[in-house]
Parts: structure tokens; C-alpha cells; sequence
């Protein structure tokens, strides 16, 4: 996934915002897996006050999109990873390393040649 585009906006050259890697981190940490903010900061090996800024940019940055109708799109960042990532071209889920993959409900995917890996 490199992003979101709105409905009813033409997609031939739609305005878009950036959402860094970090920013999409931070919000994945709360809101999707329930962390906590010193959590979140510990897990993404940052300050508290920094993890702060960095979530509270990532809202605006989406809150922006969501209410102009603009894509979002995300890239770039100061990201780093332990493991390789990879993305089953069947369900679509992510995996971090591929030892990790295991097959989910739903897909069919039994083996690793249906990895994709997405570190840039």
C-alpha cells in the first residue's frame, strides 16, 4: 500500500498530500494496534515528545486529506527496519521477515513464492 485516494475525485491529477513513514507508524501503533503514546515511542525508538509531534502531524496530515478530498500518499520518512517486509500478493497482508509467514483466513497462499517484499 503507498497510499489512499478519495471517491468521487477525479483520478486523472488529484491533489495529494504526504504522509511519511514514521507519521503512518505512529498512527498504526495508537489507533490500530492500541498502543499507548510511550508504547508507541518506545516500540518506534523515539522520544515521547517526539512521538508526539510525529502523531500529531500524522492526524493533521490525514485530517487534511479526508476534509479537501485529496489523496494521501505514503513515502519517504526516517524509517529503518530490523527485518525485511513482505506483502502476500494474495490477501494483501503484511509480513515481517518472511518466517513470519503464516497463512491467514481466507487466503490461499501456502508458500513464500507469493511474498512480495516491500523495503525499499
Amino acid at each position: 500500500m503507498e497510499g489512499f485516494k478519495p471517491f468521487g475525485i477525479s483520478c486523472n491529477k488529484p491533489e495529494k498530500v504526504t504522509l511519511l513513514f514514521e507519521e503512518y507508524e505512529a498512527i498504526r501503533l495508537t489507533d490500530y494496534e492500541g498502543m499507548n503514546q510511550e508504547q508507541s515511542a518506545t516500540q518506534m525508538q523515539v522520544s515521547r515528545p517526539t512521538f508526539t509531534r510525529i502523531y500529531e502531524q500524522a492526524r493533521k496530515t490525514i485530517a487534511k486529506a479526508f476534509v479537501e478530498g485529496k489523496s494521501i500518499t505514503i513515502t519517504g520518512g526516517d524509517a529503518r527496519f530490523e527485518k525485511q517486509w513482505y506483502r502476500c500478493r494474495k490477501c494483501h497482508k503484511l509480513v515481517e521477515g518472511i518466517e513470519n509467514h503464516t497463512r491467514c483466513n481466507g487466503c490461499t497462499c501456502y508458500n513464500d513464492d507469493e511474498l512480495v517484499s516491500i523495503n525499499q
